[in-house]
């Protein structure tokens, strides 16, 4: 596929995979802080939120098979169906099995739609440009996350509205991508793929960086409005507290992208590190200033969502080809798997030890994530 040609197809996909993203956020919080008004308890809002990353994280290992043997615009079209399924299920449901059951489905086809768009991210952008590339990316998916949470104070509207409104934005997404024929995009030769194993087994290092990532990106957003729901806060100013995560993550990737490919990668994966550190212990004051909710919330988005573009840019200059696809994918394991654990430990953590415990386990694993820094320069020495 020509350079231009591939892009072209690139940025159509980054667009669908940015709706799709706009209609989470819009829908997830919502979902969050109903479940805790009809008296679930933070853990219980916890698991259902863990359940689109659960599915992704089981999913994503066989997505590079799929991906080989469909192509990438056939997954990803399939993938929007499912998706489809997922917002329709939210949008008609009102009950929490039925939102359970929808979100397997939209776990399901997000684990298509991921792997497909940053695969073929990965493959086609310039090599000496390739992290501003995949920077820029992930801003669009940011500014998503960070518009998403919002919608109800920007517009007035009820959970109901809300949840048919990001029907509606997964419908255009499905538009677009059903345009793009499925040959639109050309396959390297099956000699040059890798699966996920192999490529966890390659880069395990990174792959929990990005574990990191998803826990404070992913993992944190449901579980924060509904304490901030708890603590008084109306819908709105709630849903706020999930948004500040998104803009965290809007304003950090493109200067996450830049650094990667202006310094060294162990330098730029510390310095991250000691920031959602010092963000956690701040955490511990949030019950005597709640004002720090939406501080810590824009460094945990930011700094969560730059690991995993730092570790996906870092793939990309290590694997070639279609074994990006199995890079990608060992990368999307590893933040999905924070994404899953995330939400239900966070909301244990909370429920059972106060702000005080869940700051304790987030310092605990971002320490962690600097000990893992410090070994990808080994390695780089090496």
């Amino acid at each position: 596929m020509k350079g231009a040609s591939a892009m072209w197809v690139v940025w159509r996909l980054g667009a669908c995979t940015t709706l799709i993203v706009l209609a989470f956020a819009m829908a997830a919080p919502v979902m969050a802080i109903s479940l805790q008004q009809a008296g679930y308890s933070t853990a219980a809002v916890g698991a259902f939120a863990m359940i689109p990353f659960a599915l992704i994280a089981l999913l994503i290992p066989v997505v590079p098979t799929v991906l080989a043997r469909w192509g990438i615009v056939r997954a990803y079209q399939w993938g929007c169906l499912l998706q489809l399924g997922g917002a329709l299920g939210y949008a008609a449901g009102d009950s929490l099995g039925v939102w359970s059951a929808a979100s397997v489905a939209s776990g399901m086809g997000a684990a298509a739609l991921w792997n497909a768009t940053e695969a073929l991210l990965a493959r086609e952008a310039p090599p000496e440009r390739r992290g501003r590339v995949m920077g820029l990316y992930q801003t669009s998916l940011g500014a998503a996350l960070a518009l998403g949470p919002f919608v109800p104070a920007l517009l007035g509207w009820g959970a109901r509205p809300v949840l048919w409104a990001a029907a509606v934005v997964v419908v255009v997404c499905c538009a677009i991508a059903l345009a793009i024929p499925r040959h639109a995009t050309s396959e390297p030769p099956p000699h040059a793929q890798s699966g996920t194993w192999h490529a966890l087994r390659s880069v395990p290092v990174l792959a929990g960086i990005a574990f990191t990532g998803g826990v404070f990106e992913a993992g944190l957003g449901s579980v924060s409005a509904a304490y901030a729901s708890g603590t008084g806060l109306n819908l709105s100013a709630a849903a706020s507290v999930a948004g500040a995560i998104g803009v965290g993550s809007f304003l950090c990737q493109y200067p996450a992208g830049a650094a990667a490919d202006r310094f060294k990668a162990s330098s730029v994966f510390s310095s991250a590190a000691l920031l959602l550190l010092a963000a956690s212990l701040a955490f511990a004051l949030a019950g005597r200033a709640p004002w720090l909710l939406w501080l810590v919330g824009l460094v945990w988005g930011g700094v969560g969502g730059a690991l995993y573009t730092l570790a996906m840019i870092r793939v990309a200059h290590e694997f070639a080809g279609r074994a990006t696809a199995g890079g990608a994918a060992a990368m999307i394991t590893g933040y999905t798997l924070g994404g899953t654990v995330g939400p239900l430990a966070s909301g244990s953590a909370l429920q059972w030890g106060g702000v005080v415990g869940l700051s304790a386990a987030l310092s605990s694993l971002a320490v962690a994530t600097l000990w893992a820094a410090r070994r990808i320069g080994r390695r780089q020495r090496a």
